[in-house]
């Protein structure tokens, strides 16, 4: 299966950096994620509206000591800043403008460069294989408050902490994950025909993100596993923790 190039619909992404002496109390308060554990390679967390739906899906790192870098579709960097400047009014950090940075593959694994070398569509399109592979969804203006981090399997990879307090939509998150699970969940596939775009439904399906190829698409979808079954397409393997039930473990 070999990727078709399309330059016109590759995904760009942009870094802020937040610093200062309440940056890490801040972003704790906000994040879905525990910002005390956090080191220097990218951890997927989101923060969440009060409905308990993702409206920034970020990757962020702890690059020095009161000092983080996050990373976000670039569609929705302008409404990062505006939250972190509303919400943050009053604490002491400083939020930089947002710069652009690279997506690519290095040691078989999606992650960010701000090399040049890296600023190729070859890159962005092996980055958007190895993430769609990988279940490393990205958010992007058109799916803001969308979907609910466990339905994106977030807490299945270290972007969710239930232990950690209070954040934006916490009480919704937790509800769920305690009380119930999501009915549709984060599955992995491939069609035929043209490729939807980030946002549209194949009929109960919705596409979070997708890729064209030589004899369809790829896609990372959100469905009931029956919806699915009565589907044309074709469900592939997401890596093994990916492919557990995504309900809280019994």
């Amino acid at each position: 299966m070999t990727q078709s190039s399309d330059t016109s619909v590759l995904p760009q992404f942009s870094q802020l950096t937040i610093q200062g002496e309440d940056a890490e109390k801040f972003l704790q308060g906000q994040l879905t994620c525990d910002v005390t554990k956090l080191g220097l390679s990218y951890q997927a967390a989101a923060i969440g509206n009060l409905k308990g739906r993702i409206e920034f899906g970020i990757w962020i790192k702890k690059q020095a000591e009161k000092h983080y870098d996050v990373v976000i579709s670039s569609d929705c960097a302008a409404s990062l800043q505006a939250h972190l400047n509303k919400y943050g009014a009053f604490s002491k950090f400083e939020t930089s403008v947002p710069t652009a940075i690279y997506p690519c593959v290095l040691a078989d694994a999606p992650t960010f460069s701000h090399k040049d070398d890296h600023n190729t569509a070859a890159d962005t399109e092996a980055w958007m294989t190895c993430s769609i592979a990988t279940g490393n969804y990205w958010i992007v203006a058109a799916t803001q408050a969308e979907f609910q981090p466990q339905e994106l399997r977030l807490h299945q990879r270290g972007g969710m902490d239930y232990d950690k307090g209070c954040y934006l939509g916490q009480e919704v998150i937790a509800r769920i994950y305690f009380k119930s699970a999501p009915k549709a969940f984060l599955h992995y596939v491939q069609g035929t025909g043209a490729a939807p775009v980030a946002g549209d439904k194949l009929d109960k399906i919705q596409v979070v993100n997708t890729m064209k190829t030589d004899d369809g698409f790829i896609a990372l979808v959100v469905a009931r596993p029956e919806q699915l079954a009565e589907s044309t397409l074709s469900i592939l393997d997401l890596p093994a923790a990916l492919q557990v039930d995504v309900a809280r473990p019994k």
